[in-house]
């Protein structure tokens, strides 16, 4: 069966997670070929859109997989003349409209996404955060938040609006957890610069799982010969490192602002098998600037950098393009839980489910248990911090997906069944005009399923809006004397 090298899909990318920038992520390690990719199409519009469409659509798509794949037939053309190679447009992320309709919707939108009260299910469950964010305001100590998720999380657009907010209120503790160097394309974070050498091989990406040993944010990079390198551009007064620690590791170096300070062998020389190595390095105040190094051919396998003040808040990014939920539990536990121990999280924010709702075998049962599961097992590796379930967009272009509102349904169910809080992301768009009215606002990206960075801004302050706005409230209740702050 010939593979198809970089051909794209019919069917928008953005259905599994991967942001427009990131279209040419399925190329890299995937491998589509004609019979798999027309399978998997016809079931998912199968399931989407009925027969018919499926057999039109499915038939369409197969031809033109079939004809980009066949071998070019020698010979002159008919008409003995060249063909003229025509461009086209990128598709704009947003369609166009009239001034007039933008703004009409922009302000449609606006007004349906103010924060307001009661539109947590199961508010109850941020209590013990809300005192915890009280204590370490009134204590001057650390407090981090986790905030895993998809593409959505993974672009830190979003996290980044309730990043701001929280620090202007309870402190500003730094970036907190980053990834080393540049796990993907379009990797980001606002508030810290990282990057890395090209020779450094990622694991944990949908396209690239690897072994599974990646540790708190699910991803590692590699590297096996010298001369590779990880720089960090940060100001954070405390500065950790999170390395597999494995039999023949390699060595690498650390320089602070082009002074050397250090050379770290990854070696595990004590035959205690693999674990987290953690290099932690004093600082001074100011920017530095890190710059590690890779010294052998042995291998250097890195997690990444926690970098942050002793008081203040931390909001950590730790998103995947195309991920779901389930992901979390085939990652290597023991690795897994104690990077997250040592992060000792006050909240937990899990926003999955746009690409569950567009799994083509996707079932009740099947996804129910999983997030059970999950939900079981960060209560018993941090049973201290709260969890907070964020339900996906209203998303999908003709239709919302096919099981969106199932995985809506199942994860408010669950929430409330293992007092877990619960925000709805897919009502609070509908409660303000909807998909349409979000993409002709310029909030949402023409796949109907990813938000404008704008998009994500507003989704960001409405969220954090909301839980400030509950945090007040509470505070009112048990400590009237704060309820101003």
């Amino acid at each position: 069966m010939p593979r198809l090298a970089l051909l794209r899909p019919v069917f928008p990318l953005s259905g599994f997670g991967i942001a427009p920038q990131d279209n040419n992520t399925w190329a890299n390690g995937l491998d589509w070929t004609v019979s798999g990719v027309a399978r998997f199409s016809c079931e998912m519009l199968l399931k989407s859109y009925g027969a018919v469409v499926c057999l039109v659509l499915g038939a369409g798509f197969a031809g033109g997989l079939l004809s980009a794949a066949a071998p070019a037939k020698s010979g002159k053309a008919s008409s003995g003349s060249k063909k003229k190679v025509v461009k086209k447009k990128a598709a704009a992320p947003v369609p166009r409209v009239s001034p007039a309709v933008r703004a009409a919707a922009h302000e449609l939108v606006e007004s349906g996404m103010g924060a307001e009260p009661d539109h947590f299910r199961n508010l109850e469950a941020l209590r013990p955060f809300f005192l915890r964010l009280a204590r370490a305001q009134a204590e001057n100590t650390p407090i981090h938040v986790l905030q895993y998720g998809d593409s959505h999380t993974a672009s830190d657009d979003w996290a980044d609006a309730m990043r701001k907010p929280f620090q202007e209120k309870f402190g500003n503790g730094g970036p907190g957890f980053t990834v080393a160097g540049n796990p993907f394309r379009g990797y980001r974070r606002f508030d810290i610069r990282g990057a890395g050498s090209p020779g450094w091989v990622t694991a944990g990406t949908v396209a690239h799982r690897g072994d599974d040993r990646n540790g708190l944010a699910g991803l590692s990079v590699t590297a096996s010969r010298p001369g590779e390198t990880v720089t960090l551009t940060t100001s954070g007064e405390q500065l950790a490192l999170f390395y597999l620690k494995q039999p023949g590791g390699g060595t690498f170096t650390i320089s602070d602002n082009g002074s050397p300070v250090a050379e770290v062998s990854t070696d595990d020389a004590d035959g205690t098998g693999t674990g987290t190595g953690t290099y932690r390095l004093t600082t001074t105040p100011g920017e530095h600037l890190y710059r590690l190094q890779t010294v052998s051919y042995a291998p250097v396998r890195l997690y990444g950098w926690v970098s942050e003040q002793a008081s203040g808040l931390t909001w950590e990014t730790l998103g995947i393009n195309g991920a779901q939920a389930s992901m979390l539990l085939d990652w290597d536990q023991s690795l897994w839980r104690e990077q997250l121990q040592n992060r000792k999280p006050a909240l937990i924010v899990l926003a999955y489910g746009t690409n569950e709702a567009l799994y083509p075998r996707w079932t009740r049962e099947t996804y129910r248990a999983g997030l059970v599961a999950l939900i079981t097992n960060l209560k018993q590796t941090v049973p201290d911090a709260t969890l907070l379930l964020v339900g996906p967009p209203e998303c999908g272009r003709l239709r919302p997906f096919p099981y969106l509102n199932q995985v809506v349904e199942v994860q408010a169910e669950v929430a409330q069944e293992m007092g877990v809080a619960f925000w709805d992301w897919a009502l609070h768009m509908r409660e303000s005009g909807g998909r349409a009215k979000w993409v002709q606002a310029g909030y949402s990206q023409a796949d109907y399923t990813h938000l404008t960075a704008e998009g994500y801004r507003l989704l960001g302050r409405t969220l954090a809006g909301e839980l400030l706005l509950e945090y007040r409230r509470a505070m009112q209740d048990l400590l009237p004397s704060q309820a101003g702050n």
